[in-house]
């Protein structure tokens, strides 16, 4: 009988990059160098996996097995809302303290809050819609041409109609 032994677990590095750029192969190389990969061939594959990213910060999820680098985009709230806001690619070398002033329809946060869901620390998805509300009104934009904070307290007092309880339950059992 030939027993093989089982291949390793995979290994998951997480970084910070900005979309559509390669980044800097000098702090990539003490990450993954040690596990036998070309960090100039990885941030090329990072550069053209962040590609609908240009010009924001997000996190990249990189999973490593065999010698092989699997790469994942991890969109954070705030870069999801200023996706959401659709401004036009910015040069971060040449733009700096750029006003997200735009307005985000609210459509929009209520399918940010469920790509944030698995991420969120809330109980509902009300909560979780709150916190992608408070990120907005960090980032500067409008909801509706509102601002963030006046929807949180419709929202707390219950007087947004798409949250009730029947209508959520309408939503989700959906998937609208």
């Amino acid at each position: 009988m030939i027993f093989f032994p089982p291949s390793p677990p995979p290994l998951f590095v997480f970084m910070r990059c900005t979309g559509g750029e390669v980044g800097a192969t000098s702090s990539l190389a003490p990450k993954i160098g040690p596990l036998g990969l070309s960090p100039k061939k990885v941030g090329d594959d990072i550069a053209k996996a962040t590609g609908d990213w240009k010009g924001l910060r997000i996190t990249v999820k990189l999973t490593i097995q065999n010698r092989q680098a699997a790469i994942e985009v991890v969109p954070s709230a705030s870069a999801l809302i200023i996706k959401a806001l659709k401004e036009p690619p910015r040069d971060r070398k040449k733009v700096k303290n750029i006003k997200h002033s735009g307005s985000v329809p609210f459509d929009e946060i209520v399918s940010i809050a469920r790509v944030m869901r698995p991420r969120s620390i809330a109980r509902e998805l009300s909560g979780t819609i709150k916190e992608i509300l408070g990120t907005a009104q960090s980032v500067g934009c409008t909801i509706d041409g509102r601002p963030p904070h006046d929807v949180i307290d419709d929202i707390n007092s219950g007087k947004h109609i798409w949250l009730s309880p029947l209508n959520l339950m309408f939503h989700v059992l959906n998937g609208v």
